[in-house]
């Protein structure tokens, strides 16, 4: 049992060691641009082909520490499946409808930008975590929050399938096999985040970590924001 706790109690450090990973790495690393080769297979693609497309978007989503630092604030306080399942259901019809919509309308947004607001997201839902907005006097409804950033991730998963090069035969097809490997990848990492800060809810370390873990955090989406900007002003 000790063993296992200790374990639980080393997985919740994670947001802690995404910070200190984020800020030592050079700042190119931290772009999660579309990697070449998915790019170049992408472009071999004429027509529908929807196992690829959703291992492209489980891929996109597991390896995208900007997207899993954000569900991590969201679900880290909620206690029932119920709230859980609201939230990410907010943030998937965000993400949805601009992912497709933006694609099929070729919607040209900056990617510095949208990212940056990413990061943003990150940095709200940390400071919203340690009550940072209920010292200052203010309230948000963390539903609709929660979906308008989906929206914005929604935007910077429209530019990186735009930046894949697909071909417009099975166009609609692809983007939707891509959003449901999104949906699957979502899956993947929020029932290992859910399962993991359920057990640690049941420490002690909980009481004492939670403060820090939403402050690292914070530092995640500062840092990725930081990265961001920074691109936009130099191009």
């Amino acid at each position: 049992m000790r063993n296992n706790a200790a374990l639980l109690q080393n997985a919740t450090l994670i947001p802690g060691v995404m910070a200190i990973v984020l800020l030592a790495m050079p700042l190119e690393a931290l772009a999660h641009d579309v990697a070449e080769g998915d790019k170049a297979f992408v472009r071999t693609i004429d027509g529908p082909a929807i196992i690829p497309f959703m291992y492209l978007g489980a891929k996109h989503m597991v390896t995208g520490y900007d997207h899993i630092a954000f569900l991590v604030g969201v679900v880290f306080f909620l206690h029932k499946l119920r709230d859980v399942l609201l939230y990410v259901s907010m943030f998937a019809i965000g993400h949805s409808i601009t992912l497709i919509g933006g694609v099929l309308l070729g919607t040209g947004v900056n990617a510095y930008i949208v990212d940056a607001i990413i990061g943003i997201s990150v940095i709200y839902k940390g400071v919203e975590n340690i009550g940072g907005f209920r010292k200052l006097g203010w309230s948000f409804d963390t539903r609709i929050a929660v979906l308008v950033f989906g929206l914005f991730h929604g935007l910077g998963l429209a530019t990186k399938v735009q930046d894949l090069g697909v071909s417009p035969n099975g166009l609609l097809t692809n983007l939707i096999a891509f959003n449901v490997g999104v949906e699957l990848g979502q899956v993947i990492v929020l029932t290992l985040v859910v399962l993991a800060l359920a057990a640690w809810r049941h420490t002690d370390s909980f009481k004492r970590y939670a403060f820090a873990a939403n402050v690292a955090l914070i530092l995640v989406g500062v840092a990725l924001t930081a990265y961001q900007l920074q691109g936009y002003f130099s191009s």
